[in-house]
């Protein structure tokens, strides 16, 4: 039933989508969709009482969107989206795509807790603009969710999506790892192209490279602290929440990594890691603020940084030359 319900209000717009070209994407020859590249996981303003600012949302976007960035992910974990009602997720997902330029890729988060939401999310993240999805990890009953759950929600996501489908592990919040082994299984999916791990176990990263490497499958560095040591094992770019302040320097670090001046690299890197272990989704938007972007607060129950907390933060951005 569910099925044919879905695909029924798929089947009017697939061939529109499986026909265009987007980084590659493409129902012939060559690579399904290139990911390669940087990729900042925008953030979800909000007004002071706690509506989404779409304009602020737009304003941002259009100063990220002068670096050279492969793309944006929206409604990703520092989108705060399961704070966001269904139609506050599409709205900020359409709204992005209005602001962005068209080269840009834009990987909406579709994620949802049971196999039919997420497949009707990503149906209609698609339907409003999102060149792929980016399904995080159901966790809720996170006991149950074995090797063959996992495969069995992703897999019926994938051959349900109109677009391209990129797997997402952050098991910092979610407290479950997408196991290596699923992984490997899932990257021989047509659908299925590639996958963001923020667990920030370069020694899983560099396995997932290595077993998935007869397949048509890409690994993301879910952060820019460790983003030099996936790239040196195989990993193709990053998203990288630092990339929202520190646009320049992130890219720099790719250009670095790309171009084999490791030594330049490991310097740029060591700059980078404490303001990035000093985030959280406060923090950031904090720190947006400084950089002169809108960050604002965050929608409760998240809180705002204390001053103590704030203070940190600073220095740990001054210490490093950033301020």
């Amino acid at each position: 039933m569910l099925v044919s319900r879905v695909w029924s209000s798929v089947r009017p717009g697939l061939s529109r989508v499986l026909s265009r070209t987007l980084g590659g994407w493409s129902t012939g020859e060559g690579r399904r969709m290139d990911l390669s590249g940087i990729y900042p996981p925008v953030t979800t303003p909000f007004t002071a009482t706690a509506e989404v600012d779409y304009g602020k949302l737009e304003e941002n976007l259009h100063k990220l969107g002068t670096f050279p960035f492969r793309g944006f992910v929206v409604q990703g974990s520092n989108g705060e989206f399961p704070f966001l009602t269904s139609s506050e997720r599409l709205e900020v997902v359409s709204r992005a795509r209005q602001a962005l330029p068209k080269d840009k890729l834009l990987l909406a988060g579709s994620g949802c807790e049971s196999t039919q939401a997420t497949v009707e999310m990503t149906v209609s993240m698609a339907q409003v603009g999102a060149d792929a999805a980016m399904v995080v990890t159901p966790c809720y009953y996170r006991g149950r969710m074995s090797s063959a759950a996992l495969i069995h929600h992703y897999t019926k996501v994938a051959d349900l999506s109109p677009i391209p489908v990129v797997l997402y592990s952050v098991p910092a919040n979610t407290g479950l790892d997408l196991p290596v082994d699923a992984v490997v299984t899932l990257s021989q999916h047509p659908n299925i192209v590639g996958i963001k791990d923020s667990g920030g176990d370069v020694t899983r990263i560099g396995l997932i490279v290595h077993k998935t490497r007869n397949q048509d499958f890409q690994v993301l560095a879910g952060s820019a602290g460790f983003l030099l040591a996936s790239y040196a094992i195989g990993a193709v770019g990053g998203v990288c929440a630092l990339a929202n302040v520190l646009g320049a320097q992130v890219c720099q670090l790719e250009r670095l990594c790309l171009t084999g001046q490791w030594e330049d690299a490991q310097k740029l890197q060591h700059r980078l890691i404490e303001p990035n272990t000093a985030f959280g989704i406060p923090g950031l938007k904090k720190t947006m603020d400084w950089f002169g972007y809108y960050g604002g607060p965050c929608r409760s129950p998240l809180q705002e940084l204390s001053p103590a907390q704030e203070e940190a933060l600073r220095l740990d951005f001054a210490s490093n030359g950033w301020l």
